[in-house]
């Protein structure tokens, strides 16, 4: 009996440090990245109107679609322990603790919205933590006995993150075919070692998440998916121009210009920069005056960001922008003259 209560209580005692480890960055983001700043009154023009923290609330789950395809051009051309896990999850609760100080500027961050992003940034810590424990230990050792060249499921997992990095950029997650990628797995193995241990280990991986997936698709479909629209007013396009894009609807005219309804996320990031080409200037979005972006250069610090984030597999930097809803137009014409190439625009 000695024995076994030594055993439990060395369990408890591995547990507590777990959850003490995996609570240590959200303690530290709610008690020491706290901003000073005071929110400006604002007049909302849209007859939507979202709350403006999320501009910059929505980046922390990009963080993880970005960090999905970072992880898939580093596997493109390398092997999975060449990723560091580390370094993803580090940037996820660094951006979040800045993103956090410069919210005080556009109100107090809800409560749903602060427990959001403290689920996933644990649920993303423990699965980089979990993908790290085995690619730097029993994958690493797979890779040596493969050599240097890849194995075709290799190439066929890396094609496969980069699916679902870019299925991410405008579905949920939950929605992605898992089972579908491990048939796939199979039917492309050719029988070596390595080919056996990418489809033991991915096989786990993806039946983990197909379940995971099932039960989020299950609570997402009793409340209500997020709306897939959003409302802005636009300035110098007619009515014609707005209306002929691709899921766009012409609400109404009004003193401020043409109130549209839009689709969101990559499409509407798309839709802007064409806007802001063709000439357009944006009033007012969703019922906001401020909106974030972010924006690639080959430069490690970027004038004006309020965050530098290098990218791992591409040796540039991601920087993000926090600007007016006026000057966004301004802005995206003027990337490429300064050396910036558009990624994301964040709506609310």
């Amino acid at each position: 009996m000695r024995w076994l209560w030594r055993q439990v209580r060395r369990l408890l005692l591995v547990a507590l440090v777990v959850v003490l480890g995996l609570a240590s960055p959200v303690v530290y983001v709610e008690t020491m990245c706290r901003g000073d700043a005071t929110p400006a009154p604002s007049v909302p023009l849209s007859e939507e109107t979202r709350p403006e923290i999320r501009t910059l609330l929505t980046y922390p789950e990009w963080h993880i679609v970005h960090a999905y395809d970072d992880y898939a051009e580093v596997i493109r051309t390398g092997d999975p322990h060449d990723f560091s896990f580390l370094r993803a999850i580090g940037g996820y609760w660094g951006s979040l603790c800045t993103l956090t100080e410069q919210s005080a500027a556009l109100g107090e961050i809800d409560g749903p919205t602060r427990q959001l992003v403290h689920v996933i940034g644990v649920s993303f810590t423990v699965e980089m933590l979990a993908k790290a424990a085995y690619e730097e230990t029993l994958g690493r050792v797979a890779t040596w006995i493969r050599g240097p060249e890849h194995s075709a499921l290799d190439t066929v997992s890396a094609e496969q993150a980069a699916s679902y990095a870019t299925f991410l950029q405008q579905v949920p997650w939950y929605r992605y075919d898992f089972l579908s990628d491990l048939a796939a797995l199979r039917a492309a193995s050719e029988g070596s070692f390595r080919d056996r241990e990418r489809s033991f280990a991915l096989g786990v991986e993806y039946r983990g998440k197909a379940a995971y997936a099932g039960v989020i698709g299950k609570a997402v479909a009793a409340t209500g998916p997020d709306d897939l629209t959003l409302q802005m007013i636009v300035t110098f396009l007619p009515e014609d121009v707005l209306e002929a894009s691709e899921g766009v609807r012409v609400l109404r005219r009004t003193d401020a210009g043409i109130e549209v309804e839009t689709p969101r996320y990559r499409k509407l990031t798309a839709l802007l920069a064409q806007w802001a080409g063709e000439g357009a200037q944006f009033v007012d979005i969703a019922g906001n005056d401020q909106i974030m972006f972010t924006a690639i250069s080959d430069r490690p610090v970027e004038a004006g960001a309020i965050a530098d984030l290098p990218r791992q597999g591409y040796g540039d930097t991601r920087h993000l922008f926090l600007v007016p809803v006026t000057e966004l137009a301004d802005w995206l014409r003027s990337l490429s003259d300064r050396g910036l190439r558009l990624e994301h625009i964040h709506d609310y």
